[in-house]
């Protein structure tokens, strides 16, 4: 390389810095990397005096938390809560997706994380680090608590009514895994130390601790289509075509060797609903007239009844 072109490489290289210069430029590259808080401007606010907000952990939130309820600030008090309680908020998704396992289908997930967050707020409020208590523990039974406060408050069956249901199955499932077969009403009855018939009041009680939603889906299909339960719940006051059809045809065998004014009496009185004084005024028949006609036809049709018995589907 001619000396010429050596020269112009070395002018146009930068100039190395000196070693101070160095260490500076790296301390200025660390700050530069630091994340700071989610939370944004309040939450700087409340650690101005923290150094850098990236690099607080969940200890040194908590000791200026206690320093500032000391020092009665409303503001740092407020701000440095709010990051307690995101910073605990995967603890209160954790016990609400516990606690969602044991409930029904109907409750949701984020009324539980919800409940949950009125619970881990009162235990950020009372909390006292003087106790040697670990917060974790401490507020998970608050979290847990403050969800089934909610969930009672939110119930319309008496908890006396779910204690007891709660047994009798406990005992119920006891007795069927000691017996390998389900346990008979006096079994049950002798493992709880109950009369017959206080177990069967406390049975029926027991069975109306439990609600349904009719808007909830019906999972028990094979394909794909989502039916609700509203869909599928028997009507019990509505009529049954088929056993309409039955009664229709058994009342057509049965009156067919009747004459007309017993097969009229038969069906006025069974079918209609009239009375014996009533069918006899639309006959011009006395009531003991109408009667006597009746128990004749009843005693010739259980005598027919008798001999088909093996021919009928009764």
């Amino acid at each position: 390389m001619s000396p010429k072109k050596s020269a112009a490489a070395k002018k146009s290289a930068p100039a190395e810095a000196p070693p101070e210069a160095r260490l500076r430029i790296v301390a200025d590259a660390k700050k530069s990397r630091v994340e700071p808080l989610a939370g944004a401007p309040q939450a700087r606010k409340g650690l101005s005096g923290a150094g850098e907000p990236g690099e607080t952990t969940t200890e040194e939130i908590w000791a200026r938390y206690h320093k500032a309820r000391k020092a009665k600030k409303p503001d740092d008090i407020e701000t440095l809560r709010n990051l307690l309680m995101e910073r605990h908020q995967p603890l209160v998704r954790y016990i609400a997706e516990r606690q969602l396992q044991s409930l029904p289908k109907s409750i949701d997930i984020d009324d539980l994380i919800s409940w949950g967050n009125f619970g881990l707020m009162d235990a950020i409020r009372g909390f006292e680090p003087e106790r040697n208590i670990k917060f974790k523990t401490y507020c998970t039974m608050r979290i847990r608590g403050s969800i089934l406060d909610h969930l009672r408050s939110q119930d319309w069956v008496p908890r006396l009514v779910r204690l007891k249901a709660s047994r009798i199955e406990r005992a119920y499932q006891k007795l069927t895994g000691e017996y390998g077969r389900e346990p008979t009403h006096a079994e049950l009855a002798s493992e709880l130390n109950m009369e017959h018939d206080e177990l069967a009041v406390e049975i029926s009680s027991a069975n109306a601790k439990a609600m349904f939603s009719l808007s909830e889906k019906w999972e028990d299909r094979e394909d794909d289509s989502s039916v609700e339960k509203v869909d599928v719940l028997e009507d019990r006051r509505a009529t049954d075509p088929i056993g309409e059809l039955h009664k229709r045809d058994m009342m057509h065998f049965l009156t067919r060797s009747l004459t007309h004014k017993e097969r009229f009496i038969i069906e006025q009185y069974y079918q209609v609903g009239h009375t014996m004084r009533e069918i006899g005024e639309m006959l011009a028949l006395t009531e003991s007239r109408v009667c006597q006609i009746h128990s004749n036809v009843m005693l010739r049709l259980k005598d027919l009844l008798g001999q088909k018995s093996g021919t009928l589907l009764m």
